[in-house]
């Protein structure tokens, strides 16, 4: 691979021709023929992809000052036949105009790099399995995004009623102070963001974005056709629904999800040929529309507390057994470190855009940013060996953001990009268990409860029956 060359020229080079050589080889497979700018535009589609990185990778403190950098990286890589424009908003204007085709060509490729030169890592127990799961951004309050991303009922409120006037000397109680910070935070304007992601590399694969009451499970669904045939898909408790599991496995894909109490199954339904373990997800509604049982497998697990019901879509325990079913699961919390490296390190918990255009773009190549960087660092340390979970996000940061910053420098012997990213790596020291119990802002969710697993009755066995023997209608010759 060319950003892996060792020659004394490459080791020389200044900074920027270490990024240069490293975005290179992300887009080498990326279809840019279809993109063509006009001939008095100064950018390229491969200077403005470059840019564009460049500007997400930075940690400048402003949007504008991260440009700036970007821009005169890229000017040093002598890329462009012309000097693009200095104007932040003209480069704003290019990606909203151009960001929905330069990112599917990038997440193409991306996938293929994937799939080809992370291949041992791609499936986990025989299946190719992605987590999937949802988080909310911050955004700052403008009318903008109030607009687009506060939740639909205060998007839809009209004006608010002017307040009667209080009586003098009287306080406003502290629960009525408490309820109108709870309102005013539940109308801040918050970007939804549902993240598919690869469990055997911890890379995203897709994602989609919508206002603060978006439903993940309507973006899973969005995102299936996007996963490779005979994919498995794990989640939490939050993705249950019939309608939802019925697209996944009509689609050929498999299903491997946490179920709670508000999870009604039925077993010894005959439907088909029954076995310890087999249980059906019909809800009566669905059976009202003559609509078939989901066939499904339970796998019970003990979990730290509480036993933690299973369901997968896979019944043959030979393809995949219990043990296999509880480990994806227990893989499925890499989406959680995803969202943790994604807001926390990466310094993405509140995007920064004024405007609701500004602030889908800025996540969407933040998104793509650390998806580059994150790619570029495990293919370079998977030929050391070194596994996905052991990268240490910080450090593979710093990596990058160092020549960077520095990048009209030479770098120093054993500090060349290769080597900044070869030590991003995390030590093989355990350490003990931080966490406080008494930390305020900890968060202690509820249990999901037991799922409510019935016997089917007469009524549900005979009219499952007639819907498993109806003649399936179709073209005779």
């Amino acid at each position: 691979m060319s950003h892996q060359d060792t020659d004394v020229s490459t080791v020389s080079a200044p900074y920027h021709q270490a990024l240069k050589q490293a975005l290179e080889w992300l887009l080498a497979s990326a279809s840019l023929s279809n993109v063509a700018f006009r001939e008095d535009c100064s950018w390229t589609p491969k200077g403005l992809i470059f840019t564009a990185i460049l500007w997400v990778w930075s940690d400048e403190k402003t949007l504008t000052d991260r440009f700036f950098l970007a821009r005169k990286v890229v000017v040093a890589m002598a890329i462009l036949a012309r000097i693009p424009a200095t104007s932040y908003q003209a480069f704003l204007k290019m990606l909203r105009t151009w960001t929905v085709t330069l990112t599917i060509a990038l997440v193409v490729a991306f996938r293929q790099r994937m799939q080809t030169d992370l291949a041992d890592r791609f499936k986990v127990c025989g299946f190719q399995v992605f987590g999937v799961d949802g988080s909310r951004l911050e955004l700052p309050r403008t009318k903008s995004n109030e607009a687009r991303f506060s939740p639909a009922k205060a998007r839809g409120r009209s004006k608010s009623k002017p307040r009667r006037k209080r009586r003098r000397g009287r306080a406003r109680s502290r629960a009525s102070q408490a309820r109108r910070t709870r309102e005013k935070k539940s109308n801040s304007p918050q970007m939804w963001l549902t993240v598919m992601f690869h469990v055997g590399t911890g890379l995203p694969w897709d994602w989609r974005i919508g206002p603060s009451d978006s439903s993940e499970r309507d973006h899973l669904r969005q995102m299936i056709d996007a996963l490779p045939a005979g994919a498995l898909v794990t989640a939490d408790a939050g993705f249950v629904g019939y309608e939802y599991w019925k697209a996944l496995i009509e689609s050929g894909r498999h299903l491997l999800i946490r179920v709670g109490a508000n999870v009604r199954l039925l077993k010894n339904l005959g439907y088909v040929k029954e076995k310890n373990g087999l249980v059906y997800l019909w809800p009566d509604r669905e059976a009202a529309r003559n609509q078939p049982p989901l066939v499904l497998r339970l796998v019970v697990a003990q979990g730290g507390k509480h036993p933690v019901y299973l369901v997968t879509s896979v019944l043959d325990e030979a393809t995949l057994s219990d043990k296999q079913v509880v480990e994806i699961y227990a893989l499925r919390w890499g989406v959680e470190l995803f969202y943790r490296h994604f807001k926390q390190t990466f310094e993405r918990r509140k995007l920064r855009s004024d405007s609701a255009d500004n602030a889908e773009l800025e996540a969407t190549w933040s998104l793509l940013g650390l998806w580059a960087m994150s790619l570029h660092a495990q293919v370079e340390l998977a030929r050391k060996g070194v596994p996905a979970r052991r990268i240490s996000v910080a450090k593979m940061l710093r990596a990058y953001r160092t020549p960077l910053r520095q990048y009209k420098s030479h770098p120093d012997a054993g500090e060349s990009l290769r080597d900044l990213v070869s030590k991003a790596v995390i030590d093989p020291y355990k350490r003990a268990n931080k966490s406080s119990r008494e930390y305020p802002r900890k968060k202690h969710g509820h249990a999901i409860g037991t799922p409510e697993i019935l016997n089917a009755t007469k009524d549900q066995i005979n009219a499952a029956r007639k819907i498993r023997d109806q003649p399936t209608l179709g073209l005779t010759a």
